[in-house]
């Protein structure tokens, strides 16, 4: 009895190996299969991103930023996931700027001022009224010494893909209409924490208060500051009609707004997604530039439409006025190379 016990226990012992090792297998085969159907389910992604921008939509940034998402998804058959996070989502333009350092953030469309942080080359777009139309600005930074500036970025761990825009930039108050310099006198304004932005108010009498632009709205709303300065696309996105009586179109500064990536993401692409990437970026900051096109031809009238008072002013009282910030930051933040160059690039 106890040897047919013993023959039985050792049956079951080597029927439940077996079982057992069948299992395992099966159960390595499930595993393989499932992963096998998630990399098809999801279009064989390898790399999952983000993009980040401060403003909010329909903004040329979102829109330029969400084009770029489906060229990358398009020419690299599905490699590249891009997810576009807006309204500052993932911080200021300074912190997107810093994440793209760090690879948290691999792409972005920033306005240009918060890059004067981080390399000198981008303050001579900070010079106001430095170029005459948005197609001169444009022309100048789609040539070479254009392209030097764009570069100047990569030193800093972020690379630059082309220059898109955020357009002229014009006065809103709740005061009066700015019809000269002087109109400025008192008026507290927000501007960006840029020091030529800055003083170019101040010499028109202006209070300059930088301030985050997420704050801005409220800001305004509650009296805090009596005006800002911003191009109409934003004007309108930002809803700024609703706090502001008066629109002067000045067009005193010209935003242009770089598509960016990590160099420490694009490093570590392939040579041929590494092209990929570089022809979208191209792509992409055609597109936003027709779509702030359309948008600036059409919101001057719709700006009105919903209440705002606007004049066009002249604008040689306030290049004549705002000369002395040329004579204090020529040779100081912003180089007289750069300065001699651009000169000569625009025939001044």
């Amino acid at each position: 009895m106890k040897k047919l016990l013993s023959i039985v226990l050792a049956a079951s012992l080597v029927l439940a190996i077996m079982t057992g090792c069948g299992k395992g297998s099966g159960s390595s085969q499930q595993t393989q299969q499932t992963q096998q159907s998630a990399a098809k389910s999801d279009g064989g992604v390898k790399y999952a991103i983000k993009a980040a921008t401060s403003n909010s939509p329909p903004h040329p940034y979102i829109l330029g930023l969400q084009k770029l998402s489906e060229l990358l998804n398009q020419k690299s058959n599905g490699q590249i996931k891009l997810d576009v996070f807006h309204s500052g989502q993932l911080g200021s333009e300074r912190d997107i700027v810093e994440g793209m350092q760090l690879n948290t953030i691999q792409f972005a469309c920033i306005t240009s001022a918060p890059l004067s942080g981080f390399t000198d080359a981008y303050n001579i777009f900070d010079l106001p009224f430095l170029f005459e139309s948005v197609e001169q600005a444009r022309k100048f930074c789609d040539s070479d010494y254009g392209l030097n500036i764009l570069a100047s970025l990569e030193a800093k761990g972020v690379i630059g893909l082309g220059f898109g825009e955020n357009g002229m930039r014009h006065i809103t108050n709740s005061k009066r209409p700015i019809v000269k310099p002087a109109d400025l006198k008192d008026i507290k304004i927000r501007t960006m924490e840029n020091p030529i932005h800055m003083e170019a108010f101040r010499v028109m009498g202006a209070d300059p208060t930088p301030m985050a632009f997420g704050e801005l709205f409220t800001a305004l709303q509650q009296k805090a500051i009596d005006a800002e300065e911003n191009p109409l696309v934003v004007i309108d996105s930002s809803k700024f009609y609703e706090v502001q009586q008066y629109l002067s179109v000045t067009e005193h500064l010209y935003s242009p707004a770089p598509f960016l990536v990590s160099k420490t993401f694009f490093d570590s692409l392939p040579a041929d997604l590494q092209q990929l990437v570089r022809q979208a970026g191209i792509e992409a900051k055609d597109h936003q530039r027709s779509v702030c096109d359309e948008q600036s031809a059409r919101l001057q009238s719709e700006l009105e439409k919903k209440g705002m008072k606007i004049n066009i002013v002249d604008k040689a009282p306030f290049v004549a006025a705002t000369k002395p910030v040329y004579d204090k930051y020529i040779g100081n933040l912003v180089s007289q190379e750069s300065y001699d160059a651009i000169k000569k690039f625009l025939n001044k």
